[in-house]
């Protein structure tokens, strides 16, 4: 008897995270994918990509209409905005439309995956409890991925359908053209030191070098966001996804400055959106110099996001002890991730390779 295949609905396909769910998924055989994002995408037998405009209900709806065979929504879109309160309108309402436009035509639906962060507890506010947990109660308003749990906790009810949540913590992996890349900000931050002459000196504020914390990795992540779609006891649950290690910049950096041949310097508090800002004629003699594949100095730059996780003169972690109940054992050697992630953006002659 023949396997009717499950069908994911890839939600920000092109982000660091939607990009590596895709890999993961095109990996598994019982998988057909169809990626959402505003840019589109080059369709393969296995996966393919739809150009939309989630903001706009109509294009949505439009577009998304005929997507009577999705099983699965993994949403991982995101849209910036200047404050937090701007952030909640268009991320409900683009969580909102997909809902609307799927669930009346998709009558195998069977999970919505949702993607959050520690903005749930209020990391992004100051420091926070720590480690933080799955009940930790909410914080004050205005938060969006709060507001997006309770539109699907709401939705769901009395439906065949299930939702899950996942917390990661900043999230590592190859990825272009994302504001919110670290590994890209680091190596493209080392690369330039390194061109320069210049030792590589840890750029945030005081205190956040000697600070406790944790990262995901992108990999890790995509697997641990199909094991909560698929597994039966995982339904209508969030789950906290690390690597399962901690460190403290403290020790990573000197790591970090070994893999590109630099010395370390004293840490030195300096805004990196306003020191890059002047750094794209040094970006394009990189690419001549080392015929980079990435010509665009915007792709690579992810400074205001660094600034914001280099700022974290706090601990920031959670408990990820609720996924290894449930099942999850898989981690990841925060220093090997970031290694390896540097290689890949030298393999593929986004940075410079060692000289």
């Amino acid at each position: 008897m023949e396997t009717v295949p499950r069908v994911a609905l890839v939600v920000g396909a092109n982000g660091v995270i939607g990009g590596n769910l895709i890999d993961y998924l095109s990996t598994l055989d019982d998988w057909q994918i169809i990626g959402l994002s505003r840019r589109g995408g080059q369709s393969t037998e296995r996966i393919r990509y739809i150009s939309v405009d989630l903001l706009d209900a109509q294009d949505t709806s439009a577009k998304l209409s005929g997507l009577t065979e999705v099983t699965h929504i993994f949403y991982a879109a995101y849209q910036d905005r200047p404050s937090w309160a701007e952030l909640v309108p268009p991320n409900l309402a683009m969580l909102t439309n997909v809902v609307d436009a799927i669930e009346p035509v998709a009558p195998r639906l069977g999970h919505v995956s949702l993607m959050q962060g520690y903005k749930v507890y209020g990391a992004h506010l100051g420091p926070f409890k720590t480690p933080a947990r799955e009940d930790d109660p909410d914080h004050m308003p205005p938060e969006f991925n709060i507001d997006q749990q309770a539109f699907l906790q709401r939705r769901q009810a009395g439906k065949d359908w299930s939702w899950s949540a996942l917390r990661p913590s900043v999230v590592i992996g190859f990825g272009l053209g994302n504001p919110m890349n670290l590994a890209i900000a680091i190596a493209v931050y080392a690369s330039m030191s390194k061109e320069l002459g210049l030792p590589l000196r840890f750029p945030g504020r005081p205190g956040a070098y000697d600070s406790l914390l944790e990262m995901t990795d992108a990999a890790l992540l995509a697997h641990a966001t199909v094991w909560a779609a698929t597994t039966p006891a995982c339904a209508n649950q969030a789950f906290n996804i690390t690597n399962g290690d901690m460190f403290r910049w403290s020790e990573m950096w000197p790591k970090i400055a070994r893999y590109f041949d630099l010395e370390v310097a004293p840490p030195l508090p300096m805004s990196l959106s306003t020191i890059m800002a002047d750094k794209s004629p040094l970006w394009e003699s990189l690419v001549s110099r080392y015929d980079l594949a990435v010509s665009s100095y915007k792709q690579v730059s992810s400074w205001e996001f660094a600034d914001g996780v280099f700022g974290w003169n706090y601990d920031f972690f959670s408990d990820g002890s609720k996924a290894r109940r449930y099942g999850f054992h898989e981690f990841v050697d925060t220093e090997a991730m970031f290694l390896s992630v540097f290689d890949t953006l030298r393999t593929r002659g986004i940075i410079p390779s060692a000289r």
